[in-house]
């Protein structure tokens, strides 16, 4: 079931909420709405899910969501076949697990409810999917974090949905569960294959997560695609610094003799520190501080012409062979950059050495 937006507007009084947004999610997609709080990523879920509606236009190819084709802008949220999955669940407590995920079949009108065996078999069904088939007699504050927001999304699954929509699902769980929880639900997708579209703030879940992510500020829609295009060939500044941790320099950098009014990005990960031996366009930096647990050893240098902050990531044996310490002068060399001149988007991988201005822009 694939979902189409056009052209949707949504205010709030005064307040825009969502600016001449359109999208298209095709059939069996996970995909990701993802920026910061007041995007418009909620909103535009919302919208989808038929819980808020579009703002009302003349031009019929304004405000429209469609089904897999079908117009369903006007249809309550009841009857648009969607599953939602709330960030706190939304469980009833007084209810059992069982109960809870029965509740969308035992509610259907006498013709379309299923017989109480079809609803015993579906939740059967459902918690072995969820993997909670013993937890069927609990009630939700017996239950983890984790386990509700299974039963939320088993509840959800239940009335077998056109479409699978969830707000900011692993939001309330603490850091471990919700990597727990990504790569259930990615293999629970993988078995299902419903359209899902879900929302989140969390960069890393939606690059680790979705096959398709749409970064969204202030109303709109920054960039779409693929999780590595996205993160690769990010379409905006804002892009760019929104997804992971990024290096910004707003001044020139030696014999690349890039413009003060450009700006320079380059992930840690490309950022290469020396001792010596360093090329013509490598930058003098002062060690701030070596943090060095994990595989990799996170170093925060600052610039020492420009006092700009810098941030190295350095592989374990590296970093002990450089025997970094606090106040060392280092040579800093950028392995890859992204340059943002004009408002276009230019990157490269620096040639050690030999880097000239042309390796920036015209040489891309």
């Amino acid at each position: 079931m694939s979902i189409e937006v056009r052209n949707v507007w949504k205010h709030f009084g005064d307040f825009t909420a969502l600016a001449g947004v359109s999208l298209k999610v095709e059939t069996g997609k996970l995909t990701a709405l993802l920026g910061p709080s007041g995007s418009g990523k909620t909103t535009l879920l919302r919208i989808i899910a038929g819980l808020e509606f579009a703002d009302a236009s003349d031009d019929p190819d304004w405000g429209r969501v469609l089904f897999h084709g079908e117009d369903v802008s006007n249809i309550p949220a009841g009857k648009r076949g969607v599953g939602f999955v709330f960030q706190h669940y939304a469980l009833f407590k007084h209810m059992t697990v069982f109960e809870n995920i029965a509740f969308g079949l035992t509610v259907r009108p006498g013709s379309a409810r299923p017989s109480k065996k079809a609803i015993a078999d579906r939740v059967k069904e459902l918690l072995e999917l969820v993997q909670l088939e013993k937890f069927g007699g609990r009630l939700p504050h017996q239950l983890s974090g984790g386990q509700r927001q299974r039963v939320a999304l088993a509840r959800a699954l239940a009335v077998q949905p056109k479409v699978l929509l969830l707000d900011e699902p692993f939001g309330a769980l603490d850091a471990q569960v919700r990597k727990d929880l990504r790569r259930w639900l990615r293999g629970l997708h993988e078995k299902l294959h419903v359209t899902t579209v879900f929302v989140t703030h969390d960069q890393e879940e939606a690059l680790e997560l979705a096959d398709e992510v749409v970064v969204m500020n202030q109303a709109k829609i920054e960039q779409i695609g693929d999780p590595q295009v996205v993160y690769d060939r990010p379409a905006s500044p804002f892009v760019i610094e929104f997804l992971g941790n990024v290096n910004r320099l707003v001044a020139g950098l030696g014999k690349l003799n890039i413009s003060n009014k450009d700006v320079l990005y380059v992930r840690p990960h490309d950022v290469e520190i020396r001792r010596d031996h360093a090329p013509e366009h490598s930058l003098r930096a002062r060690v701030l501080h070596v943090f060095s647990a994990g595989n990799y050893g996170r170093v925060t240098l600052q610039r020492l012409t420009t006092g700009e902050p810098l941030e190295a990531e350095v592989p374990r044996d590296q970093l002990r062979s450089l025997n970094l310490q606090q106040g060392d002068e280092v040579f800093v060399v950028f392995r890859h950059v992204r340059l943002f001149p004009k408002g276009q988007f230019y990157e490269t991988d620096v040639k050690d050495e030999t880097a000239t201005e042309a390796d920036i822009s015209g040489g891309i």
